[in-house]
């Protein structure tokens, strides 16, 4: 059942699905929360893992504090969450802003992740097509779905917004070199018509020495909601074998590891 837990001194909205089977944990995108997008993934890992999920500071039913929005912050918080909580090295299945935290935290505790299923992912923040400047127009139903759900004050919102905005400008700040130290399989997922440039996502993979690369035809960056079965077939797949590909004709792949 979901509920406040105490992580290092914080009340965390956390998640769990138990289920027999390896530990995964979900990671939802930046402004957003578990629940907008559980239902489109869990149905592909929730009969055979066992799967938690968190609100990450800021976010959802959890509540801000000072500097939670930098990646570095998320990345750290998402380290305790899997030492506290999870106790057990994961898969991790993160989208937009979560699968750059999930890679961070292969990269800075390796130890920790059996894969990553990379979703809409920009390691570097030059990696996307530029985003219109917030105007202060937020949908009516958003603000009254913030008020109910978040324990920060209504005006917060807009607040949020503007300092994430201008963060995204700046972060994530990821080395091509930290990418090439990932040793874990990764699936790396994006929309044909996704805000992430295709060359960035093209990039991301190949500096993966176990990656794998899934481009959803007729999607943008909601890939998620928009081809919900086509995005839980290919996690499916992904996750039932994790062994280096074989394939008939390679070649990046030549070389067999």
């Amino acid at each position: 059942m979901p509920g406040y837990i105490d992580l290092r001194g914080h009340q965390v909205f956390s998640y769990e699905w138990p289920a027999d089977g390896e530990a995964v944990l979900l990671l939802h995108g930046g402004l957003s929360q578990t629940s907008h997008w559980d239902e489109n993934i869990l149905p592909a890992v929730e009969d055979s893992f066992h799967a938690f999920g968190y609100d990450r500071t800021g976010h959802g039913f959890t509540g801000d504090r000072d500097g939670s929005f930098h990646f570095e912050f998320q990345t750290n918080e998402a380290i305790q969450y899997l030492e506290d909580v999870v106790k057990e090295p994961a898969h991790l299945i993160g989208y937009s802003d979560g699968a750059n935290i999930a890679l961070m935290v292969a990269i800075k505790r390796p130890d920790l992740v059996k894969s990553i299923v990379s979703i809409a992912a920009n390691y570097h923040h030059s990696g996307i097509h530029p985003l219109p400047e917030f105007d202060g127009t937020i949908a009516q139903e958003d603000r009254d779905e913030y008020a109910t759900t978040s324990p920060d004050a209504p005006h917060t919102l807009d607040e949020k917004i503007r300092k994430m905005s201008a963060i995204w400008k700046l972060e994530p700040d990821i080395s091509q070199s930290d990418l090439a130290t990932i040793q874990c399989p990764v699936l790396v997922m994006a929309g044909d018509d996704d805000v992430v440039r295709h060359d960035h996502t093209i990039d991301l993979f190949e500096r993966l020495p176990l990656g794998q690369l899934a481009i959803v035809p007729g999607t943008s960056h909601g890939l998620v909601k928009e081809k919900p079965v086509i995005v839980q077939a290919l996690i499916e797949e992904f996750l039932s074998d994790l062994s280096y590909p074989i394939t008939r004709m390679p070649i990046k792949r030549s070389n067999p590891q």
